[in-house]
């Protein structure tokens, strides 16, 4: 069976992050570095503010009821950022099909969240990957296949918490990607610049009564 490339760069991110150097690590303090929404809570439905919407026969063929999706990114805030951190990176990947909507790296260390549609082109919250759907630059929300097990698919987003600034190659012809993220990540874990990082799961079907 063949394996998605971003599935095994993900692999390598984790067994990056536990062989990082002893002691260079910041330990967070007793609550921990948190993720969360306003927009969605852990493990429920995401809401239609949040997904694709790409219209056949005049209908979203990304919502049950075809229902016009806001394909926006949603409110985050994160709590209680190690000392030392420089900035942040967050990711969206799909866990179910393997696919990454949203990349964005280089967020301001001072920050402590983004807001809903941070995500869109052009954001001036830090600098975004070319999505894995090559629509651009920006956030591309849910829109799994209907009656297409499984039905319901997992939506990650993880927040990383660095000690430094990423640097990714990028051209015209060739923009970052979901790839070359995640390769910047591992350099960053190996060499202990990732100081904690947490997530948050969001579920999607487009197949009524999914289970």
């Amino acid at each position: 069976m063949k394996i998605r490339l971003g599935s095994l760069m993900l692999l390598l991110l984790s067994l990056s992050l536990s062989a990082r150097p002893q002691g260079s690590a910041h330990v967070p303090d007793s609550t921990g570095f948190q993720l969360s929404s306003t927009t969605f809570a852990n493990d429920a439905t995401l809401p239609i503010s949040m997904i694709n919407n790409i219209p056949v026969n005049g209908s979203n063929s990304c919502s049950i009821d075809g229902s016009v999706g806001g394909n926006q990114s949603p409110e985050l805030s994160w709590i209680h950022a190690p000392q030392g951190t420089t900035s942040f990176v967050v990711t969206v990947y799909d866990d179910t099909a393997a696919f990454t909507h949203w990349g964005m790296y280089n967020i301001s260390g001072a920050a402590t969240g983004l807001p809903e549609n941070a995500g869109v082109a052009g954001s001036q919250y830090g600098s975004q990957i070319f999505n894995d759907f090559f629509v651009g630059a920006e956030y591309d929300g849910p829109c799994p296949p209907a009656n297409v097990r499984p039905f319901v698919h997992h939506y990650v987003f993880t927040v990383y918490a660095l000690d430094t600034m990423l640097r990714l190659p990028s051209s015209p012809n060739f923009p970052a990607s979901a790839e070359s993220l995640y390769q910047a990540l591992i350099k960053a874990g190996k060499a202990g610049h990732i100081l904690a990082s947490s997530k948050i799961v969001g579920l999607y079907s487009t197949t009524p009564s999914a289970k």
